[in-house]
């Protein structure tokens, strides 16, 4: 048995595996690779966090898998789904050549595509990752395609055939938790295909809160990679993550002006 198997025990009540793309996931946490202090670290921290997929940015490694400092020599296919994505492409041609890259370098033909439109706020180009899109799913790709907390450009992308879409919950990087409840909560309720919010959880309560919408799952790396203590954090955001899953399910108390006593008010003694 796996670390990571020791460390993810069943979800409680009526909760089912992640499926997505055709295959099933237990973890609804999705860990990036970047950004951590070394490689020992980074792979305590994916255990600690209980995932089963990991994104690697195609074109900001090295995929030379013989040298010893290769992040991809230390992440055993066998033990972790390995996502490629295309963080750093600016134009629809660059994530197509990287995804392409990826591919041909033996990934799956699995890709998390990410097109940015602005380099200040590292928010996403839509059109771009759209006319991306449409190419890749058409050579086979499935796609889980990042964008911005918009329904209409989550219900384009669904239609161009990705088998997740990734609303941000606050820009890349910023630890701003999310900031749109309402626009993540109308994607999920209009969408068929997982919604994984991807960018800007900071810390487990962020965590908790998003899945606490009702979304399939969270991406996330820099608030565990560059947290004071990665694999605690990354412990920390598998129980977040898994919380706000089982929040959701249960159904929350309705929130009222009032207060209403939780002990009868009837039949009391005197």
């Amino acid at each position: 048995m796996s670390e990571r198997t020791q460390t993810e025990a069943p979800l409680a009540g009526t909760d089912r595996p992640l499926e997505m793309g055709g295959r099933e996931f237990t973890s609804r946490l999705i860990l990036g690779t970047g950004k951590y202090r070394d490689n020992e670290t980074m792979m305590a921290a994916l255990r600690a966090s209980g995932t089963e997929m990991v994104t690697v940015a195609v074109r900001r490694v090295d995929l030379d898998r013989s040298s010893d400092e290769a992040i991809l020599n230390h992440l055993d296919p066998d033990e972790f789904f390995l996502l490629a994505n295309t963080a750093g492409c600016y134009t629809a041609d660059e994530a197509i050549r990287y995804a392409r890259l990826a591919r041909a370098a033996g990934f799956n033909e699995w890709i998390k595509l990410e097109v940015i439109g602005d380099e200040a706020t590292l928010l996403p180009d839509v059109q771009a990752t759209l006319e991306a899109a449409k190419v890749l799913c058409d050579e086979g790709f499935k796609v889980m395609a990042y964008t911005n907390d918009d329904l209409i450009s989550a219900l384009r992308l669904e239609d161009a055939g990705c088998v997740s879409v990734m609303p941000l919950a606050s820009p890349i990087g910023s630890g701003l938790g999310l900031i749109n409840p309402f626009y993540i909560r109308e994607i999920k309720s209009r969408l068929s295909v997982p919604v994984i919010v991807d960018a800007g959880v900071g810390t487990a309560s962020d965590a908790c809160l998003t899945m606490e919408q009702g979304v399939d799952g969270l991406l996330m790396n820099t608030a565990v990679a560059v947290a004071d203590d990665p694999v605690a954090m990354a412990d920390a955001m598998r129980l977040a993550t898994r919380a706000g899953r089982l929040a959701w399910l249960a159904g929350r108390m309705p929130r009222r002006e009032v207060a209403v006593p939780s002990s009868p008010t009837t039949g009391m003694l005197d």
